[in-house]
């Protein structure tokens, strides 16, 4: 940015606290206008409160914001689009059954001046029109009737900035209203080449004189399109600059806080190779209806196999393949386990467990258990594991949503053990717990895997995957790279090689 060019957003010292956590501490950050400035940074990081501040979606405990001058406080999304701030969310909000024209003015359309309530469908298409000829780079690219849920995905992702454009209001002309484009993860779904011509029409769009706030973990993307960059890291700016002049490892170590070694040696008995083990999972080219695109690998018992990869890789869909939950679009899965597969789910809330059962129910509940027992059945087993797993609450029939994180995870890992799975696929397992649950439950996978399971392990916390794995093999834009010791990784090259 240089110095006689005045911020288009300007914001100093903004703080935010969720109860005792501090996510925000006094984060200032410039975006020029007419430029393309990455926003960086580890899950938890302070990314996503900061762009819902800028958004109008929280308001700030302390600091200011300007925008084009004069001071900005939304208080609501509505009066963030109406100050022309506007945002591309990572998931797809589309409605496929509808109209590429109907999706663009989808809670902005039209009403006719003589009839009030009814949709003015001329001036509706007009919009839509307008706002997908500032993203296609051909009018024909995007037809407008064409139902949204057909188009491939790189053109629904055109379609989700025309709306936001949209939504931002177009002046005569089809002419940008807009100022600041928020893009969260806009390439975590799309190929090399659908990336590519996605940041054609972004630069198009800056050169058109919008500014883009791009919220990413390819460094390989910030350093192809950004102007600037700016890392988060625990709530504060950790690094600012030009990412054409600045090293990806330089990037990785403002993220980190340390910079990228050379691999560590983990003793002995915890790096020694899966060799002995037979077989009982092999993956050969699985594709998923999105992601993942491709995926082979071999499981080994007494492996435990770290998958890692930035969110919107396809780790938690390879998973959901490889345990029947989702269905696959290529490829084969030969399983070789007399016990079976279980997985443990990333979201315990949403699918992993029964918050207003007991925990004896959760436990309880598999294919394998009978469809009917009584109390007196349940209660003694469950309390069985409570000890075994070491899980803190006030007995088996305490319900699941009374505990902790950490208890919750034990319960999911219970459920599991209680099976008697040869092949347990865990998703995020230290998500949302604290420190010593955390060892507790990896210190568990480490000693079921000494017992013989074979394990494939999903992380964002890249530190867990070095020191709880085996091997560990990246997962980048849905495609997955063959594994290697995880004694050849430092935490700083699995984000350099993910990011790549």
């Amino acid at each position: 940015m240089t110095a006689e060019r005045a911020p288009l957003l300007e914001a100093a010292g903004l703080a935010k606290a969720f109860g005792q956590s501090a996510v925000l501490r006094g984060v200032s950050l410039r975006i020029a206008p007419a430029s393309v400035h990455a926003l960086l940074g580890e899950n938890g990081a302070g990314k996503s409160t900061l762009t819902r501040i800028l958004l109008g979606v929280e308001r700030a405990d302390a600091g200011s914001v300007r925008l084009g001058g004069a001071p900005y406080a939304p208080a609501s999304a509505e009066g963030a689009r109406r100050a022309g701030v506007v945002l591309v969310p990572q998931e797809r909000t589309l409605c496929p059954h509808l109209s590429v024209a109907d999706n663009v003015v989808l809670g902005i359309e039209p009403a006719a001046r003589a009839r009030p309530g009814i949709r003015d469908r001329a001036r509706a298409r007009a919009i839509a029109r307008e706002a997908i000829a500032l993203v296609a780079e051909r009018p024909d690219r995007v037809p407008l009737d064409a139902p949204a849920g057909e188009l491939g995905v790189a053109d629904q992702q055109l379609v989700e900035i025309a709306r936001a454009l949209a939504q931002g209001g177009l002046r005569e002309g089809g002419r940008l209203a807009a100022r600041l484009l928020v893009l969260d993860e806009p390439t975590s779904s799309l190929g090399h080449a659908d990336a590519a011509r996605l940041f054609d029409r972004v630069r198009a769009l800056r050169d058109a004189g919008l500014a883009v706030l791009l919220v990413t973990h390819f460094l390989a993307d910030v350093r192809a399109h950004a102007d600037r960059y700016t890392v988060l890291r625990d709530g504060r700016v950790a690094g600012e600059g030009d990412p054409r002049e600045t090293e990806p490892a330089q990037i990785v170590r403002e993220m980190l806080g340390r910079a990228l070694e050379g691999a560590r040696e983990r003793a002995a008995s915890e790096a020694a190779p899966p060799g002995g083990g037979e077989v009982v999972l092999e993956v050969k080219d699985v594709s998923g209806v999105k992601r993942p695109k491709r995926a082979s690998l071999t499981l080994r018992r007494g492996e435990i196999l770290g998958i890692a990869g930035l969110v919107g890789s396809g780790r938690t869909e390879l998973l959901r393949i490889l345990a029947g939950l989702d269905p696959k679009q290529g490829g084969t899965v030969t399983l070789r386990a007399p016990r079976g597969i279980g997985l443990l789910s990333e979201d315990r809330g949403g699918e992993g467990l029964m918050l207003g059962r007991s925990i004896a129910e959760n436990i309880w509940l598999s294919p394998r258990a009978p469809r009917f027992a009584a109390p007196s059945s349940l209660l003694p087993e469950a309390a069985r594991w409570i000890e075994a797993l070491a899980i803190r609450a006030a007995g088996p029939d305490q319900r699941a949503g009374e505990l902790s994180g950490g208890n919750q995870q034990k319960v999911q890992l219970a459920r599991l053990l209680r099976e008697d799975v040869d092949v347990l696929l865990v998703d995020e397992p230290t998500r949302g717990i604290d420190v010593p649950s955390k060892a507790q439950v990896l210190s568990l996978l480490r000693g079921l895997a000494g017992a013989g399971k074979a394990i494939v392990l999903v992380s964002s916390q890249l530190d867990e995957l070095v020191t709880t794995c085996d091997r560990i093999a990246v997962l980048r834009r849905g495609t997955l790279d063959p594994p290697r010791p995880a004694a050849s990784w430092t935490a700083a090259s699995l984000l350099l090689e993910a990011s790549s």
